[in-house]
């Protein structure tokens, strides 16, 4: 007897048919549905492209204050009630959650009855022929390009027992971009996040490699110390994604972070940097677009599952150089006092209007570093959250406005909250992509800054 495929059913169908099966007091039902594609190439060829799919259900259930959480790739739908069985005993099991609240009232999303969206390999229709003729351009400069393009699209349903039902597409896109000499002594990063390759330059970014690559030619070693710097976007934002990252209430209030007020209490309301910068969050910001409810697959000291689909608005971090809020759950709200404001899948950095652009910055430079990008970057200590990482692919001093060659990679160690105090120029914020944290954090606005003694530690080896 050969054995009959399993009916397909549509994730808003397991989601339905996950909340019936339940038999706990209240359920949360997450279907993920994604798809992703890709182009990635070296030395100036195309190697390979190819498109993947992928599934995801998870069963939140909830037994009085208790939760159990199952999470599942590709639940057919035979295996759904066994699925939903595991969260409900789960759910009997666990010890009380002192996260627990009431569940999000039963919003339903005008799109809820469409079905999700994938990407293609078309996606790259009129970037792959660009990509082709940066590949030839390259050979002919001298150059090699390494790198890969990305595009994925995940749609997310979220289901619950007081009659929430949610959807949201989430398109995201990143090319990075790496040139090298032919000797493979030189090289040049640079990166862009995008929503789907109709925005990409590809010619200009090469142009801009082919550029840095000169520069290189002239070597110049510098000691370790303390040097005037300047931070391009994508550097700027894999510093403040960090510190976002690390902004949770719970912990602040707690006494184990950088914003703990000393003897209790958190640090909101306190001035942290020396210009008015702005750091905020917008789910429905121009090109960044993000989750405007939240999605919490499971419980943290900075999400709980118990917010499921509570509203996100236009957040801010900070405001006119003060700490405005903090990373709240409902639960962390009643303890600190402060308004729930849960995270945002995006950060935007803004410092006062007319900021200039880094080549302007870098013409009105006496004598300074121009950064490229940071890379490894690893928390040294959560009290002033002192962070140490590396220098990487390009590291250029800058005089009398022109950059004169390229200087040795060093190790740093910087704060990014006490480097926000030192700041002294400000630039015009763009959208950028952070090298360290584009597998997670891709959605970024920042600017170039310029700090007067930015910490180079040591002296390093990379290369």
């Amino acid at each position: 007897m050969t054995s009959q495929p399993s009916p397909r059913m549509s994730p808003q169908e397991m989601v339905e048919r996950a909340l019936e099966l339940s038999t706990a007091d209240d359920t949360v039902v997450i279907a993920d549905s994604g798809s992703s594609a890709n182009l990635r190439f070296a030395g100036n060829t195309l190697t390979t492209n190819g498109v993947s799919r992928s599934a995801q259900l998870t069963v939140i259930s909830i037994a009085g204050q208790g939760v159990g959480v199952v999470s599942r790739a590709a639940v057919r739908p035979e295996e759904l009630a066994d699925v939903v069985a595991a969260a409900d005993r789960a759910a009997e099991d666990a010890r009380p959650s002192e996260d627990a609240r009431p569940l999000v009232g039963g919003t339903v999303s005008a799109d809820w009855d469409a079905p999700a969206e994938p990407t293609t390999i078309g996606v790259f229709g009129a970037f792959a022929p660009a990509l082709g003729e940066a590949f030839a351009a390259a050979e002919a400069g001298g150059r090699r390009l390494y790198g890969f393009a990305e595009h994925s699209v995940t749609t997310t349903f979220v289901g619950t027992s007081t009659g929430a039902r949610l959807r949201h597409v989430q398109p995201t896109g990143r090319l990075e971009l790496n040139a090298k000499s032919p000797d493979m002594k030189r090289s040049a990063w640079t990166g862009v996040a995008t929503r789907d390759f109709s925005d990409v330059d590809v010619a200009a970014l090469d142009a801009s490699l082919a550029r840095r690559l000169e520069w290189a030619k002239n070597r110049i070693d510098l000691p370790a110390g303390r040097y005037e710097t300047l931070l391009p976007p994508g550097a700027v934002a894999d510093l403040m994604i960090y510190l976002y990252w690390t902004a949770g209430a719970r912990d602040a209030f707690e006494g184990r972070t950088v914003f703990s007020r000393p003897g209790g209490g958190t640090r909101v309301g306190e001035t942290l940097a020396s210009l008015p910068v702005r750091l905020r969050s917008d789910p429905a910001a121009a090109g960044l677009e993000s989750a405007p409810f939240v999605v919490a697959h499971a419980s943290s000291r900075q999400s709980s599952v118990f917010d499921n689909g509570l509203p996100l608005t236009p957040t801010d971090w900070i405001a006119d150089g003060a700490l405005a809020n903090l990373i709240q759950t409902r639960h962390s709200a009643e303890l600190t006092n402060l308004p729930a404001t849960p995270a945002i899948d995006n950060l935007i950095m803004e410092g006062p209007a007319g900021g200039r652009s880094l080549e302007e910055m870098i013409a009105s430079t006496e004598r300074g570093l121009l950064l490229t990008c940071l890379w490894y970057i690893r928390e040294v200590d959560p009290q002033t959250l002192l962070l140490t990482g590396l220098t990487r692919d390009g590291v250029y001093l800058v005089e009398n406005g022109e950059v004169v060659g390229e200087v040795n990679n060093f190790r740093f160690n910087e704060s990014p909250v006490d480097l926000l105090g030192r700041v002294t120029e400000i630039g015009a914020s763009e959208q950028t992509l952070p090298r360290e944290w584009n597998d997670y954090f891709t959605r970024t606005v920042m600017p170039p800054v310029r700090v007067p003694d930015f910490n180079m530690s040591t002296v390093s080896q990379a290369s």
